[in-house]
């Protein structure tokens, strides 16, 4: 089929994470055309990894004072949990939840205390300290307070499949490496996004307004490609620990000091069995260990913070997982990072919980939508659509049943 003229659009984003699809969903509402191109499956990299959790802030005011992460996402839990309800857009009521709070408790010393008397000032969802009974069981017999937390934590993979569904004719399944390609004007701004269609091997031109990188560890390599520094991005590795078989439900964070010595979510695998993701503090001395060592540590670990738990009949394994965000000198950085090159945005937001924050930081930058074609969706009709990525549990092939 010969070429035809390129596209007209506003928009090309490139990556379907969560902030892919979520930038997505807030230019279709404000009547941008835009498409949204994913070389993988949506969600693979850091969203459907992810624990879940809808983040305000409280991690980074362990030390007791209001710093500025916790500023920025502090109102976060709030705009999620109306477009969970469907009180706000985008409507998510079709995405799952683990869980409608975290727990939060600590280990017994004086540190942990003061961490948790100190994590209150400044922040719109604080701890709400439980009676005894009151304590789910697995929680019972941990020294100290146990406090409740109003941080909603969300089935990522289900989050991404409910808003690739409502906007599924805006995403195409691309071949980066030999399917990829830009065009550049004289002014270095992007002029055309040249595809070819994985399936049919037929061409298509793009001629975007705007390009917004969005592809999480990806951006780096797609700077590269349009001759933009990849210097701008960091990766911070991860070793994450699963647990899967007759475990209780349990969604919340362990404090030690200043740190999450522990973070639990869980999840229910395929075969209705409940799974553990154990991140926190485990999964930072993690990236060092190779996946038993990691396990056995974890073990310990669970066992210290959970008294009396039972881990017999459970099997184990690990996840490797690269935070790739703006580079920040090694450190983590203090909110979404958006760069604006000419014609090409690149964003990450740093935690999931973020991403609304990043996707209203972005559309500022646009200003109107143009003059285009209305049909331009008729020139992408015969695209195949990427699939959602599995969880990690579905994937990963090394499960250990002793350590």
């Amino acid at each position: 089929m010969p070429e035809a003229g390129p596209i007209q659009l506003d928009v090309v984003i490139l990556g379907g994470g969560g902030a892919g699809l979520w930038l997505l969903d807030e230019l279709v509402r404000r009547d941008f055309s835009v498409l949204l191109l994913e070389a993988n499956e949506l969600g693979s990299g850091q969203t459907v990894a992810s624990q879940g959790i809808i983040h305000g802030g409280l991690k980074y005011t362990l030390s007791g004072f209001m710093t500025p992460s916790a500023s920025a996402i502090r109102d976060m839990p709030g705009v999620w949990r109306a477009c969970l309800a469907g009180d706000r857009e985008p409507h998510l009521t079709a995405t799952r939840l683990r869980g409608e709070c975290c727990y939060l408790w600590q280990t017994a010393s004086l540190k942990s205390r003061l961490g948790m008397a100190g994590a209150r000032a400044g922040l719109r969802v604080v701890p709400q300290k439980l009676d005894a009974d009151e304590r789910p069981a697995v929680l019972r017999s941990c020294p100290g307070v146990v406090a409740q937390l109003d941080e909603q934590v969300i089935d990522p993979a289900s989050f991404v499949s409910d808003l690739a569904w409502q906007h599924r004719r805006h995403l195409l399944h691309i071949d980066a490496n030999d399917g990829l390609e830009f065009d550049q004007a004289d002014s270095g701004e992007v002029s055309c996004v040249r595809l070819k269609n994985p399936k049919s091997g037929d061409d298509l031109a793009l001629a975007p307004r705007h390009v917004v990188l969005a592809a999480g560890g990806g951006n780096a390599e797609l700077r590269e490609r349009i001759g933009l520094s990849a210097q701008t991005m960091q990766r911070r590795p991860l070793h994450m620990v699963m647990l899967r078989g007759e475990l209780p439900s349990l969604n919340g964070h362990c404090v030690d000091g200043a740190s999450t010595r522990v973070t639990i979510t869980t999840a229910k695998d395929s075969t209705g069995r409940n799974v553990w993701q154990v991140g926190g503090r485990i999964a930072e001395d993690g990236v060092d260990l190779e996946p038993r060592q990691l396990v056995a540590h974890a073990r310990k670990e669970i066992q210290a913070v959970l008294p009396g738990i039972g881990l017999g009949e459970v099997q184990w394994s690990t996840y490797r997982i690269d935070r790739a965000e703006a580079a920040a000198a090694g450190r983590r950085p203090e909110d979404v990072s958006i760069i604006h090159d000419g014609n090409v945005i690149t964003a990450w937001p740093t935690k999931l919980a973020l991403v609304p924050k990043l996707a209203e930081g972005i559309a500022s930058l646009l200003g109107e939508p143009g003059a285009t074609e209305e049909d331009f969706l008729h020139g992408v009709e015969s695209w195949p659509q990427p699939e959602v990525a599995l969880p990690p549990w579905e994937t990963t092939q090394q499960w250990f049943d002793d350590v």
